[in-house]
């Protein structure tokens, strides 16, 4: 261990949240914010700060897996105690204005959405597990700044730009979430087709051929929309419908503000070798949704998240246990269309023969509207790619696509 750094490892520590607190005796210099706490709480990080800071880099590193967060403006200050995929948290002074922190793993995690609040005191880090092959692919490649607010009075210079790097902008505090068009008769169930990745984030990208998944997944996420669109029993609506980019959390958070009955969110897999191939299926899984049915009871604002039904006035253990139930209702919702997805799509989009895989995406985790996410093939393939990149593959995978679609709106019709 080099010196000046601090570190305390996990030691079997289970608690779900640690709250960690300022080292006595280290004075911040004058314009520098001092690291004075780091929570770690399942796939959520918050550090915070003593004054204001100039911005955050992530960067993702293997041998062994780690992320770290590199503070410009700050100073150390803390001793930190892992959690969930969290094994430890050490912290040292990078250099004389900038303080490094590194979260050892015991999972790959990717860190999916990254926000300071609007004081620049804190800044809030989602994290969402990924395949480990993803993680090493991206290692040493994947990084992404994140800018302390202007209203926080901190002038700074943005670290040089490589071509590997990942800039997140933020939006302001407050603004709304986009809105995108609604296609399709009034008064018709409405269906959100999300096309992974977008802008800066290409996705897993064919080393042959080096066609990207942010273009395969919007060019199909479009033949899906028309196929839906021909039926006239759906709206459809899209979270993009050109190449800019998304964060993870925004994308199942604008189908829930359009109230949308069904989430689809498509994307395309990718292994090192050539052999994996097919179609599969993801749906919410048990631990995910436990840990994210805790974390919605344990918010201030408990308004319209179920549903419309506003909790606010209900104490945490009931408002746990209402999220808890919407939320397995939902699941078990999603995991039928996962089924529907398998029957229907037969015949035009070949899956593999483990179609049905649960994990905890962060698009997935509304807890009142039914969310599955659709790996249509691997680019890494050779043939899955010729297939999914092509416009008869796509029209074929919308095909299935629209035939479970309206099964799933005829049984529901049915059962009211």
């Amino acid at each position: 261990m080099c010196q000046g750094w601090t570190s305390l490892p996990n030691c079997g520590y289970t608690a779900r949240m640690v709250l960690v607190s300022l080292i006595a005796g280290l004075a911040a210099p004058a314009l520098a914010g001092g690291v004075s706490h780091v929570v770690v709480n399942g796939e959520q990080i918050t550090v915070e700060f003593d004054g204001t800071v100039q911005q955050a880099t992530s960067l993702v590193l293997s041998n062994p897996r780690r992320i770290a967060l590199d503070v410009k403006g700050s100073t150390m200050g803390t001793h930190a105690v892992g959690d969930g995929a969290v094994s430890a948290v050490r912290v040292g002074q990078y250099a004389a204005n900038t303080t490094r922190i590194v979260f050892d793993l015991n999972a790959p995690v990717l860190i999916t959405d990254g926000r300071f609040a609007p004081d620049g005191h804190s800044l809030a880090l989602s994290l969402t597990p990924t395949a480990p092959h993803h993680f090493d692919q991206v290692a040493g490649i994947l990084s992404q700044t994140y800018p302390a607010p202007a209203s926080s009075q901190m002038s700074f210079v943005r670290p040089p730009r490589s071509r590997h790097s990942v800039t997140m902008p933020l939006a302001a505090a407050g603004s709304a979430l986009p809105r995108p068009h609604i296609y399709g008769p009034a008064g018709k169930p409405l269906v959100v087709i999300d096309a992974g990745h977008g802008g800066q984030d290409p996705g897993a990208i064919n080393v042959v051929t080096g066609q990207r998944e942010k273009d395969i997944t919007l060019a199909t996420a479009q033949r899906i929309k028309e196929a839906l669109l021909t039926t006239g029993r759906v709206r459809v609506a899209l979270t993009r419908e050109d190449d800019h980019f998304i964060v993870l959390r925004e994308r199942s958070a604008i189908a829930h503000a359009l109230h949308a009955d069904l989430f689809m969110s498509i994307h395309a897999d990718s292994e090192p070798g050539q052999d994996a191939h097919g179609a599969t299926v993801y749906t919410l899984s048990e631990v995910a949704s436990d840990k994210e049915a805790q974390a919605l009871a344990a918010r201030e604002n408990k308004v319209d998240i179920i549903n419309g039904v506003n909790l606010r006035g209900e104490n945490a253990d009931v408002a746990s246990i209402l999220l808890d139930l919407a939320q397995r209702e939902t699941m078990n919702q999603s995991a039928d269309f996962a089924r529907l997805l398998r029957r229907e799509g037969t015949g035009s989009i070949p899956f593999r023969s483990d179609y049905h895989r649960t994990a905890g995406f962060a698009v997935l985790k509304q807890p009142d509207m039914p969310s599955v996410l659709l790996e249509i093939g691997y680019i890494s393939n050779p043939n899955d790619v010729t297939r999914i990149a092509s416009a008869d593959g796509q029209a074929r995978i919308a095909t299935g696509v629209r035939k479970a679609v309206e099964i799933h709106f005829a049984k529901q019709l049915a059962a009211r």
